[in-house]
């Protein structure tokens, strides 16, 4: 059931959470949005996160909000208006509705969804998953390769004690100390 009261703005970025990632919208009045989706994406669908990976080309298309958020949350988020100088909003929403029924190349790390909605609202496309998934990945590497080098570290300490004891000569017995006997007689 689509909620009858909405506070947004023609040119607002929706974002919509998916679970594992968010989809990008741009709201063009109406109750509607245009967005960048892929060809197997289902509208309001959270499951497609693997599909996306798949396709090289993307749709834009024009639906109704609660079409595209179906009983996912979302919320307004002109993300990057701290960063940039947004377009008119009368501008931003010519040139979004101009784009409906393209077909766009596509690709999850450098034309997704995030970015087209920020190149529309900013001049500027932007994905800021992109970039927490890229300091993401590198973190996990150097925490994989700080491992990995500890590890190593480890054996070749392992192995110089082994190598130590290999050098050393058996171990004799500690000699035993005569005693001397005196005669105090």
């Amino acid at each position: 059931m689509a909620p009858t009261r909405f506070n947004a703005k023609p040119g607002d970025l929706i974002e919509i959470d998916r679970g594992m990632y968010q989809h990008w919208a741009l709201y063009i009045g109406g109750m509607e949005v245009v967005h960048l989706t892929t060809p197997n994406e289902d509208s309001g669908s959270s499951g497609f996160a693997l599909m996306v990976l798949d396709s090289p080309i993307g749709k834009v298309k024009r639906e109704k909000i609660w079409e595209v958020v179906s009983n996912d949350s979302f919320k307004v988020n002109n993300l990057l208006d701290y960063k940039h100088q947004p377009h008119e909003s009368y501008i931003i929403v010519k040139e979004a509705c101009s784009m409906v029924g393209l077909e766009l190349p596509y690709s999850i790390f450098t034309k997704n969804c995030e970015h087209f909605v920020t190149d529309l609202r900013y001049g500027k496309p932007e994905s800021r998953q992109v970039i927490k998934a890229a300091a993401i990945g590198v973190a996990a590497v150097g925490i994989v390769a700080l491992g990995a080098a500890l590890f190593a570290s480890w054996l070749n300490d392992d192995n110089k004690e082994e190598r130590r004891e290999e050098r050393r000569e058996p171990r004799r017995e500690p000699r035993r100390e005569r005693r001397r006997h005196y005669n105090w007689q």
